[in-house]
């Protein structure tokens, strides 16, 4: 399942539910990454005061990973599952597979943006 941040305040609660579903305790994976107990709470609490590197390796420990797309498009998971949704159940399916019919039209090609110069923030 994917769960779209759209502002840093979402980050705790994520963070809290992977951990608790990963069967960990702050102290546990505070181990793991060498600090403190109170440490990992303070990120915990606060992930957007984190570096980004302190960040992925919590993820990485958690057994999330990062993933980022444009704005609006939705996610190869949710496509897949809206992809199946729509399809019907698994007998109908086969029956669409085995019937004759038009080719499906194939998807654009993706357009891979032209190389300007790097960005300044």
């Amino acid at each position: 399942m994917d769960y779209p941040i759209r502002s840093l305040q979402h980050l705790r609660p994520i963070l809290v539910g992977f951990r608790k579903q990963a069967g960990l305790s702050q102290q546990a994976l505070a181990e793991q990454l060498g600090i403190t107990q109170q440490s990992y709470a303070q990120i915990e609490a606060n992930p957007a005061s984190t570096s980004v590197e302190r960040l992925y390796t919590v993820l990485r420990l958690l057994g999330a990973e990062l993933l980022l797309s444009p704005a609006g498009q939705p996610s190869p998971d949710a496509a897949i599952a809206q992809e199946a949704t729509d399809a019907g159940p698994p007998a109908a399916r086969l029956a669409r597979q085995r019937a004759p019919g038009p080719a499906r039209p194939e998807a654009p090609a993706r357009q891979e943006p032209p190389p300007s110069a790097r960005e300044r923030w």
